[in-house]
């Protein structure tokens, strides 16, 4: 039994969910679709799939067989390439993650930059506010905020952003400006939460490293939040990088910085170790470049 053949076929069986449909996109018979997985089964002891008559699903011993083929397979794919000089030249689809705001604001005209360059190379952003496994929804680069999966995974470091207290000019003329974190208590706050109305802020330098704050106003997005502080509602809570533009241009100050957490991190992520593709090796070092030379980072 040829070995790679048969994870192939096992792999695409697992992703289509189908002996039939694995077939027709590997242009072989179901029969032997399925003869070549029950060989495998039978070489490794266990069973991968579960079969009836309307489904095929995995078992648990199959999904985690599953994830370390896709990655050898991708892995030898590479090796090959590399062999035959094909890995000097980014080509092929390249799929980026990043959080929504973040990604659309940074990593999209770093993205499209990189396509100019590279016309074989095709991307797919993808920009959401929420926990992207890299490897099993087939991420190339991720860059995030804060910490990183460190087994596995290879991470550069970009820069730093941190957590700001600000609000508008004339909300301070209103209000008067908190000299400490307890001083909050008495202001006007905006959050942007999915949670309930009771949100705890850490600080440092503080004799309370965290106060519970219970906002006024309480917001599905960072961008709402950060309006109503704009318009001098009331003070919010964000990542510095969210508001840099209306610090740099005065609309909203800072307050508490002395109290403020020590900065979070930025790395540019990969799985790939040294055996990256071109097309990943190529981005990560044009993106990283990027990233390290914008002051809103560094």
């Amino acid at each position: 039994m040829d070995r790679w053949q048969a994870m192939k076929v096992f792999v695409k069986v697992a992703e289509a969910e189908s002996f039939a449909d694995a077939g027709r996109q590997l242009q072989l018979s179901p029969p032997a679709v399925t003869r070549i997985v029950s060989a495998l089964e039978e070489t490794i002891g266990t069973r991968l799939l579960v079969r009836t008559t309307r489904s095929v699903r995995l078992t648990e011993a199959g999904a985690r067989y599953v994830t370390d083929c896709q990655r050898l397979l991708i892995e030898l794919a590479e090796t090959e390439a590399v062999a035959a000089g094909v890995n000097a030249r980014p080509k092929g689809s390249l799929t980026v993650t990043a959080s929504a705001m973040f990604g659309t604001r940074f990593i999209l005209p770093i993205i499209t930059e990189y396509l100019d360059h590279y016309p074989d190379v095709s991307a797919r952003g993808m920009f959401v506010d929420r926990a992207v496994n890299i490897i099993e929804e087939g991420v190339d680069v991720a860059v995030r905020v804060g910490d990183f999966p460190a087994a596995g995974f290879t991470a550069t470091r970009v820069g730093s952003v941190k957590r700001v207290i600000c609000g508008s000019p004339k909300y301070f003329e209103t209000f008067g400006v908190p000299i400490v974190p307890s001083d909050l208590d008495s202001h006007r706050i905006v959050a942007a939460s999915g949670t309930g109305s009771v949100l705890e802020w850490g600080f440092s330098k503080a004799q309370t490293p965290s106060i519970l704050i219970n906002p006024r106003l309480t917001t599905s997005t960072n961008e709402a939040a950060i309006s109503a502080a704009e318009r001098g509602w009331g003070l919010t809570r964000v990542l510095s990088y969210k508001v840099a533009v209306q610090l740099e241009t005065g609309r909203l100050q800072t307050v508490l910085s002395e109290y403020e957490e020590d900065p979070l991190p930025i790395h540019v992520i990969h799985p790939n170790g040294r055996n990256a593709s071109a097309k990943v090796r190529s981005f990560i070092e044009f993106a990283v470049e990027r990233l390290r030379a914008h002051r809103h980072f560094n």
